[in-house]
C-alpha cells in the first residue's frame, strides 16, 4: 500500500474518530486472547475466519497454512485498516496520518536488514513485512530481492533513508552489530514526521499540539529502548550518536549513564509527566526490572499505549484518537502472532502469556 498525496477540504477528526471508535470495539479482548493461547495454529486460523479477519484468510488460504496463513492473513488486515483511515481523513489530519504511517516503511527497512543479517530466507523475511507505509509494493519487492544490506542500501537511494544508511554502513562493518543500521532508519523517520508537522499553539484542543505531545512520548520511549539495547550490545559505541531528538525526557549528554543504571532510567519516567498517568504500566517497569529485554521492551510497550489512551480519552476529537487506535491494532496483530508462535514452538500457555501486550 502507498498512501496517496492530498489535502482534500479540511480536517475531519469527528468523522474519523467515530468510524475509528467502532473499529476498536471489534478488537480483540483478554478473554479472546485466552482461547486463542490453547489453540494450535490451525485452530487459531478458523476462529480467525470467524472473525473480521475472514476476508484475509479465505483469499490467502490457498497459498498459505499455518503461522504463515496466520503472519500474512494479520498483515493484510492491518494494512487494509489503515489505508481506511487514509480514505476517511481529510486535510491536516490525512497528513498527519500519512506521515505517521511512515513507520512502517522503517519496519520493513529494518526487517529486511535484521533477515539478511539472520541469513534467513526471502519466504521468512516477507512474513514480517507490513506493506502499510508510503514504499510502493514494487519498491518493497525490490528490497526483499537484495543480496546484501550493502544492497538494501543502495535500493535505498533517492528516498528519505538512502542517505542516512549510507553513512551508517561505515559504523555498522566496523561493529559488526545492526544498532548503527537500525538508528539510523529510525532517527530519519522521527525527523521526517518533525519537520513536517507545522507550528504548535498549545491549545488543549490543537491537532498539533496533541500529535506532537503523543511523537514527544514516543521518541522518548524510543531512546529508552535503545539506550537498554545499546548496553547489550557491549560493544564500544558512544549512546549519544545514537540518541533520537525531538523528545523532552532525556538530553543526549545523559544517555551514556542511562545505559548503564536502568533504575535512574526508570526513575526518570516516574518523576517526568508521562509518571503520574502511567501508574500501573510504570509498576510493570519495575517488575521487568532485571528480566530480560524483551519483557522490559514489553513493558515499555504497555507503558506507550497506555500514555495514547490517556490522550485520547482527554482530547478525543484531537489525532489522540487515531494514533491510540493504530497503536491499539498493531498490539493485536503482535499479540496474535506471538501466540501462533508459540504454539508452534511448543511454548507453555504462561510462557506465551508473558509475551502478550495487554492493557
Amino acid at each position: 500500500m502507498s498512501p496517496r498525496t492530498r489535502t482534500i477540504g479540511s480536517s475531519n477528526p469527528e468523522y474519523v474518530n467515530a468510524r475509528v471508535r467502532a473499529r476498536r470495539a471489534a478488537l480483540f479482548d483478554e478473554e479472546e486472547y485466552r482461547k486463542l493461547v490453547r489453540m494450535g495454529p490451525s485452530e487459531i486460523a478458523r476462529f480467525m475466519e470467524e472473525t473480521e479477519y475472514e476476508s484475509e484468510i479465505n483469499a490467502l488460504g490457498a497459498r498459505h497454512s499455518g503461522v504463515d496463513l496466520i503472519e500474512y492473513a494479520l498483515h493484510a488486515n492491518l494494512a487494509k485498516h489503515f489505508d481506511d483511515l487514509l480514505d476517511w481523513a481529510e486535510g491536516r489530519l490525512y497528513e498527519f496520518i500519512a506521515n505517521y504511517l511512515r513507520k512502517f516503511d522503517a519496519w520493513n527497512v529494518k526487517t529486511v536488514i535484521r533477515g539478511i543479517y539472520a541469513d534467513a530466507n526471502q519466504e521468512t523475511i516477507e512474513a514480517d513485512l507490513i506493506r502499510a507505509g508510503e514504499l510502493s509494493d514494487r519498491e518493497v519487492d525490490r528490497l526483499l530481492e537484495a543480496r546484501s544490506i550493502e544492497d538494501v542500501v543502495d535500493q535505498l537511494q533517492g528516498t528519505i533513508f538512502g542517505e542516512p544508511l549510507e553513512a551508517a554502513y561505515e559504523d555498522y562493518e566496523a561493529t559488526n552489530t545492526l544498532v548503527p543500521l537500525e538508528n539510523a532508519v529510525d532517527r530519519t523517520y522521527y525527523e521526517h514526521i518533525l519537520d513536517n508537522v507545522g507550528s504548535v499553539s498549545g491549545e488543549a484542543d490543537d491537532p498539533v499540539t496533541r500529535y506532537v505531545e503523543f511523537l514527544q512520548a514516543e521518541i522518548d520511549f524510543r531512546n529508552a529502548r535503545n539506550a537498554l539495547r545499546l548496553a547489550r550490545t557491549g560493544a564500544d559505541i558512544d549512546p549519544g550518536e545514537y540518541f533520537i531528538d525531538g523528545g523532552t525526557l532525556f538530553e543526549r549528554r545523559e544517555m551514556s549513564t542511562l545505559v548503564t543504571n536502568r533504575e535512574e532510567l526508570l526513575a526518570r519516567i516516574e518523576e517526568s509527566t508521562y509518571g503520574n498517568r502511567l501508574d500501573e504500566a510504570l509498576v510493570g517497569l519495575r517488575d521487568a526490572e532485571g528480566e530480560s529485554l524483551i519483557a522490559f521492551e514489553h513493558a515499555l510497550d504497555t507503558a506507550l499505549s497506555a500514555y495514547a489512551d490517556r490522550l485520547a480519552n482527554r482530547y478525543p476529537m484531537t489525532i489522540a484518537s487515531v494514533l491510540s487506535y493504530i497503536l491499539a491494532k498493531e498490539r493485536e496483530v503482535d499479540n496474535i502472532r506471538a501466540i501462533a508462535r508459540g504454539r508452534e514452538a511448543g511454548l507453555t500457555e504462561e510462557e506465551i502469556t508473558e509475551e502478550l501486550v495487554i492493557l
